[in-house]
């Protein structure tokens, strides 16, 4: 079977492998990313790397530092903060972007970090947004970043990959923002959870490529790892306009000296590009008419609920905040159709209109063209370049009772300041016209549609898993016996598995934290629990928070792994990244869900289990289940006790 984008990118990325070796999704790798890039949590990830024990940087041209989140806040702390973070950057040699250069993954694309065929990662979740460059983006946790700074190299699970064929042509008024809306709301079964998209199709051709950041930017909020486009002519034409203003400039910045490109570079990448094989293997494989879609706003509160604009536009819903802002819509041409739309017009009484473009450089040329000054005149309160509202911090955010529009990407509950709050989603268009109207809707009058779409059945990845002998290293277990607790549901948060009222209790020792394990999901779990019992999930175990407890916790608690359907990523990063195992086996989740499921209990006690790691198999009630083979890497990860040991110990054997 041929090779997807994804995997060959992540071949080209991974370090270690025999000559002629592939990688396949499911297979662990290490991988030694062209960049990583860290925001305002560099003040957190400075400490990490020093816990380590290292001194200096590997690669000083890998890190990239671009503060964006907090910069509105003018505390002694914060500044204090950014002073650190900037004499860091400066001791090692890194480039590092002051507050106020822009969103920190525009930072990198418009200052050419990332480039086709790469794969860059960041300690974000919105590092999507690289696949509109035909690159591999995808997030790492803090620890990740530190062991990237300390060795140049990490470790990454090749995720299971969906293609997504976009056919037809947008509608005037329709814009990338509305077709990942289109996604998020009628693919809302998790079809793509955990995955990363390949797009595809001919409709790709007419998407410019602010389209495409908007649409691989928010694959975050459809839960996927990553959204990546082709490199076709339309990439190449915007790639050579950066190499254009890199040659006129003779720079980029005075901060960046790893990264620029030109005409020349570009036309060897295109000429080398990456396309997928006629036989690579998807997972699922999707279809969406752009043709067939129109407006609609996501929310209030969740994502991937949608609303068609002429439906909620007849229920006049009154706004009092409006936000174009954020790395997903704040680019040109977003500021310019806004301006188009309020230009001689004046914000709605008591709407509170807030713009901050996605970078210094776009607010420049927004100021040149006449955009930020329709804007302005139209009451617009400007904003600096930065998240801001956004993720609630600074000037701008929502208040009890109140109702926003807005073109980020996320509305969840509370993210933009009060949860008494309502937060939709729409395009910049939709913003804009809604800001001078006083309620949600569109600056022009849409029919009502039914878009056109389709899911199609594949032949199937090829993943890893049910494989060939895997070689044991010495101090991992061969086999592992245990009985089986099964928990009987779907998206398990970390909250569930370790409170939040736990979590900054920063004195909990090891057995205080065992002993409150899962007790926010089951209150009974500690007296269904036996020493040794291997522990069961159900699909996205895991999700919500990043906190590392819900890992380590059950690990204190003599739990020698977790087995669910899959996993929220981030969860899985923070349990090999603190050396406790977990691995996917649905079939087997299934086969316990049919015979052993459905009593209503929030813990079920199951059979025994016998994990063997040679054979990659689940033995249960005289039946197999497969699941992804831990190699050498998950292994060096669990036997090392976690990433920042395993970096300790590469630093001191070289």
């Amino acid at each position: 079977m041929g090779q997807t984008i994804v995997e060959k990118i992540a071949t080209r990325y991974a370090v270690g492998l025999k000559p002629q070796q592939i990688v396949r999704s499911g297979e662990y790798v290490t991988i030694r990313p062209k960049h990583v890039m860290t925001h305002d949590n560099t003040g957190a990830v400075i400490p990490k790397f020093r816990s380590i024990g290292a001194d200096s940087v590997a690669d000083p041209k890998q890190p990239v530092f671009a503060i964006d989140h907090d910069i509105q806040n003018q505390s002694e702390d914060n500044l204090a903060k950014y002073a650190r973070i900037q004499a860091f950057a400066d001791a090692q040699g890194i480039d590092f972007y002051p507050p106020g250069t822009g969103i920190s993954h525009q930072v990198m694309i418009e200052q050419g970090y990332v480039t086709p065929g790469s794969m860059v990662v960041a300690s974000d979740s919105h590092s999507n947004i690289y696949g509109a460059m035909a690159a591999l983006g995808t997030p790492v946790v803090r620890t990740d970043a530190a062991s990237i700074w300390a060795s140049g190299v990490t470790w990454w699970q090749v995720p299971p990959v969906a293609r997504v064929h976009l056919e037809g042509s947008l509608r005037r008024g329709v814009s990338g923002k509305d077709v990942i809306i289109a996604l998020c709301g009628l693919f809302n079964n998790d079809e793509v959870l955990n995955h990363v998209v390949e797009f595809a199709g001919d409709a790709i051709a007419e998407l410019s490529m602010d389209h495409r950041m908007s649409i691989a930017n928010m694959t975050t909020e459809w839960g996927a790892l990553a959204g990546v486009f082709p490199f076709d002519e339309v990439l190449r034409d915007y790639l050579y306009e950066r190499a254009d203003y890199f040659a006129a400039t003779g720079k980029q910045s005075e901060s960046a000296r790893s990264a620029r490109y030109t005409r020349g570079d570009v036309d060897k990448w295109f000429d080398d590009r990456d396309i997928a094989d006629e036989n690579a293997g998807y997972n699922v494989e999707l279809t969406l008419d752009i043709s067939t879609v129109i407006p609609h706003v996501s929310g209030p509160d969740h994502v991937k609920t949608m609303t068609s604009l002429p439906m909620i536009t007849s229920e006049k819903v009154a706004i009092q905040k409006a936000y174009l802002l954020s790395c997903v819509n704040a680019r040109l041409s977003d500021i310019a159709e806004a301006a188009a739309i309020v230009k001689g017009r004046r914000v709605a009484d008591g709407v509170e209109l807030y713009v901050a473009a996605a970078s210094s450089d776009i607010q420049k040329l927004a100021e040149e063209r006449g955009y930020w000054k329709d804007l302005v005149d139209a009451g617009a309160i400007m904003l600096p370049s930065g998240c801001g509202p956004c993720i609630g911090l600074g000037k701008g955010t929502i208040a009890d009772g109140e109702v926003g529009i807005s073109a980020t990407n996320r509305n969840f509950k509370g993210r933009m300041g009060s949860r008494e709050a309502r937060v939709y989603l729409a395009s910049p268009a939709v913003v804009a016209a809604s800001s001078v109207a006083g309620y949600i809707c569109a600056p022009e009058e849409f029919e009502e549609t039914e878009a056109r779409w389709k899911i199609h059945t594949t032949a199937g990845a090829g993943s890893a898993g049910g494989a060939e002998s895997v070689e044991i290293l010495d101090g991992f277990p061969e086999k592992l016996t245990g009985r089986a607790l099964f928990l009987e549901k779907d998206n398990l948060n970390t909250d569930g598995i370790y409170a939040g009222k736990w979590t900054y209790k920063d004195d909990m020792t090891p057995e205080q934290m065992a002993a409150v394990v899962f007790e926010n999901y089951d209150e009974e779990f500690g007296s269904k629990y036996n020493d040794g019992d291997i522990v069961v999930g159900g699909r996205n175990f895991g999700s919500g928070s990043s906190r590392e407890q819900a890992a380590t916790a059950l690990a204190y608690r003599g739990i020698p792994c977790v087995i669910a359907a899959s996993f929220s990523q981030t969860y899985k990063r923070n349990a090999f990244n603190n050396g406790f195992p977990v691995f996917e086996s649905p079939a087997l989740v299934d086969y316990l869900k049919e015979n052993y499921g459905g009593s209503g209990a929030p813990t079920v006690v199951g059979p025994d289990i016998e994990i063997d790691f040679r054979a990659s198999l689940v033995r249960c009630d005289g039946k197999e289940f497969s699941f992804p083979p831990l190699g050498k890497v998950p292994q060096e990860l669990i036997v090392a006790g976690g990433a920042e040991n395993l970096v300790k110990k590469r630093l001191v054997t070289g």
